[in-house]
């Protein structure tokens, strides 16, 4: 049978294996169970079946190996040399996108980490947690600049604006608070939903922030102003993650209603539903051209969508657990994905002549 929600907290019961290195490599899956608040797709962790082979796409990614336990946010960097890694293991790693190599580990959040995000320039890392706090990191030493307090839940979700300038944070506490990136004050909090919001996403330009919920709606607000512009509505179930389109014009959304939709950001108007999941969407991105969506399952599966046509391109299984969270590289060249087997891959999606 499958666990509740999304969100609830990863504390495996089972024996956790010691003496991880952060080394390129293989992962074996864990079984585990938790019941408390905030970050699991819903998934059933008592059939460890093996990946899928039919219709997969024979791509042999790389495997990062380190984290202790679930792996639930995956960010690259902007010039796609780095990439970093939350755990339910309250760590954040960053990685050599190249080799695989870890190349630091952050410590410092008292809870699960559960959202991590480059600035732009890939000088700062933000990330969120259980602890309710927000930490901003110096990406190059390490070192934690700043920690913004404020929210009274879980921080799910952060997200950089485009010029690093501000940052946006989405909580349990359902409030969604910007930040100013640089003295770490508070500028607004944005109130509206009616559940946890799991997701935040800025638009390319920063006019605009995107949110997603548990009360099943994606709410698209000026930033500016934090006036609330459009409510969409159409999930039938928790929105989990919600990405723009680079040229923000697209909103995409990932749902425990095992779809995705693709939104006309300035009008709201659903333009297309993918359907093909067997399980909840827990993460949605576009490539940087916003010619291809992907997405991340709780059926263990990534795969590629032609945003266009909502033609599924690619499914990339290879994951022993649920796949929390996908990200492409700025150029569009690669895809990571994070997992509850603890693993990060890094996929060459390069674009070619696709196999199905």
């Amino acid at each position: 049978m499958e666990t509740l929600a999304r969100f609830a907290v990863l504390r495996s019961t089972g024996t956790e294996e010691d003496g991880l290195s952060c080394k390129s490599g293989s992962s074996s899956a864990q079984g585990g169970r938790s019941i408390d608040s905030l970050r699991s797709v819903i998934l059933d962790f008592s059939e460890q079946e093996g990946a899928e082979t039919e219709g997969e796409d024979a791509v042999s990614p790389t495997t990062l190996i380190g984290h202790e336990k679930y792996v639930d946010s995956v960010a690259f960097s902007g010039d796609g040399s780095r990439l970093a890694s939350g755990s339910v293991d309250k760590a954040i790693k960053i990685w050599d996108a190249a080799t695989g190599e870890c190349i630091r580990t952050l410590t410092g959040h008292d809870g699960f980490v559960y959202s991590v995000a480059f600035s732009g320039d890939g000088s700062r890392l933000a990330s969120g947690s259980d602890d309710k706090t927000i930490k901003i990191w110096d990406a190059a030493t390490g070192e934690c600049i700043r920690t913004l307090t404020g929210h009274d839940k879980t921080v799910g979700s952060v997200a950089f604006s485009g010029d690093g300038s501000r940052l946006a944070s989405g909580s349990v506490d359902k409030a969604i608070k910007i930040w100013d990136a640089a003295t770490g004050e508070c500028i607004r909090t944005l109130t509206g939903h009616d559940g946890f919001v799991y997701s935040v996403a800025f638009s390319r330009d920063g006019t605009r922030l995107a949110s997603g919920s548990d009360d099943k709606t994606i709410k698209i607000w000026d930033a500016a102003t934090g006036e609330c512009i459009r409510a969409l509505t159409g999930h039938d179930g928790f929105v989990y993650s919600v990405a723009f389109s680079g040229d923000g014009s697209r909103l995409a959304s990932g749902s425990d209603d095992k779809a995705i939709k693709i939104w006309d950001a300035a009008t709201g108007e659903c333009i297309r539903t993918l359907t093909g999941h067997d399980k909840t969407v827990g993460s949605v991105a576009f490539s940087g051209d916003g010619s291809r969506l992907a997405s991340g399952s709780s059926d263990k599966a990534v795969k590629i969508w032609d945003a266009a046509t909502g033609e599924c391109i690619r499914k990339l299984t290879g994951h022993d657990g649920y796949v929390a969270s996908v990200a492409f590289s700025g150029d569009g060249s690669r895809l990571a994905s994070g997992s509850s087997d603890k693993s990060i891959k890094i996929w060459d999606v390069a674009r070619r002549v696709e196999s199905r």
